[in-house]
């Protein structure tokens, strides 16, 4: 759906969004027209070179223009997610930022041992409710930690607060959903789209 163009549009526009917020300075770039349109997205900010996480917030569903979201949750992401103290301005120049652009949700048409021909690591991200508990997991997380179906489908459940078996319940509900994701090769660098590699569902 979207362009290599269009993705590092939302990457530069992340960027100086979360720039513009900690420093007080700076223009926002234009977006293209397309990101008008409502959708989900989540800004992730890394170290590196080591690529660790620093940041990752976002809306699952769209709410708000797309523009607006990502305005939205990459200054969510840089000052707002409870596991990190807020980022600095003088951390940007060590962080890469990326942009992850969702599909709707659709709710997987399984349940128990059945869900893990119905899931598919590098493609699809995961949502799982269980009466007021709820996890995501965005689909590039299972492909950087080298889990199967098994292990990302406990994880989300893990994410949750429920337990690691919790998926083979039949009281538990998983929604899938697909994202374009475009990262920073290196801090202010070159953005590419991100090669999630998907690798089946044994």
């Amino acid at each position: 759906m979207y362009t290599d163009e269009d993705g590092a549009a939302a990457v530069t526009f992340a960027r100086s969004v979360i720039e513009r917020h900690l420093s007080g300075e700076g223009e926002l770039p234009q977006l293209p027209e397309i990101f008008e349109k409502e959708s989900g997205a989540f800004v992730t900010l890394k170290t590196f070179p080591d690529h660790d996480l620093r940041g990752c917030i976002g809306y699952i569903e769209g709410v708000k223009a797309l523009g607006e979201t990502i305005k939205d949750v990459a200054v969510s992401a840089a000052t707002r997610d409870p596991r990190f103290p807020k980022v600095g301005m003088s951390e940007m120049d060590g962080l890469a930022v990326e942009v992850s652009l969702l599909t709707p949700l659709e709710l997987v048409p399984a349940k128990g041992g059945a869900l893990v021909e119905e899931v598919t690591v590098g493609v699809h991200g995961l949502v799982v409710e269980s009466g007021m508990a709820r996890g995501v997991l965005l689909p590039q997380v299972p492909v950087e930690q080298g889990w199967d179906v098994s292990a990302f489908l406990s994880h989300t459940c893990m994410k949750a607060g429920l337990s690691p078996g919790a998926w083979l319940g039949e009281d538990i509900l998983f929604y899938r959903f697909s994202a374009e994701v475009f990262e920073e090769v290196e801090p202010r660098g070159e953005v590419r789209r991100k090669d999630m590699g998907a690798c089946g569902s044994e």
